[in-house]
């Protein structure tokens, strides 16, 4: 039996307007090597679809109805890990990048993207490479480079005392109702100090209510 030498990599297409999958559909025909296998406009018919046609990469956009193109990414990679999901989406916030990277996308294009980045993209994907528009990565490190959001490393018996000071009980009444000493509350109020980074008692219930640390 004769082997082709090279089968056409299986594309599935998932976006939920229309004319932007016709367009991609009209792009895909000009090469050779792609082979249009199905389209979805939604998460959920993504990962049926996918079932179906068993695609080799799937072009997911972020913007999905029900489920967005995370969740639908994340559900196919663990279904069926040999499918490889190139995000290509107008968003380029860091968080939705790295939620989408998460997500097991091997790639995250903007759609100002040209065509020959985009089948670059497809092909380096086909061979498991990945492949970050020059944007995605900025926003990527950008993301990254932010210092973590105040509160995070209280503990919850922090919080629970950090959440007394803001019904504005001092260290007495915040040891009777937790029934411990107010030795053990003034060290407790010492280390939320310093974790929240402020000086008193008073910056730290601005900062927490500020940042919505207690919910």
């Amino acid at each position: 039996m004769t082997i082709s030498p090279s089968q056409p990599i299986r594309v599935m297409l998932v976006d939920d307007h229309t004319m932007v999958r016709r367009g991609l559909a009209t792009f895909l025909k000009v090469f050779d090597d792609l082979q249009l296998v199905g389209e979805a406009e939604s998460g959920e018919a993504a990962i049926q679809l996918c079932a179906e046609v068993q695609p080799d990469v799937i072009l997911m956009d972020m913007a999905l109805p029900r489920m967005d193109g995370a969740t639908a990414t994340r559900a196919i990679r663990q279904q069926f890990p040999q499918v490889q999901v190139i995000v290509l989406t107008s968003f380029k916030d860091g968080d939705l990048i790295k939620k989408a990277l998460e997500a097991g996308a091997i790639g995250y294009l903007l759609k100002d993207i040209s065509a020959d980045e985009l089948v670059g993209a497809i092909r380096a994907a086909q061979a498991g490479r990945a492949t970050l528009s020059p944007e995605a990565a900025q926003a990527l490190v950008e993301t990254s480079n932010q210092p973590p959001a105040p509160g995070l490393t209280l503990t919850e018996r922090e919080r629970e005392v950090l959440s007394l000071m803001i019904e504005g009980l001092n260290n007495t009444q915040i040891a009777g109702r937790l029934t411990v000493s107010p030795s053990t509350i003034k060290s407790h109020v010492s280390s939320i100090l310093a974790k929240l980074g402020v000086a008193s008692r008073t910056e730290a219930v601005t900062l927490a209510l500020r940042n919505r640390i207690i919910s």
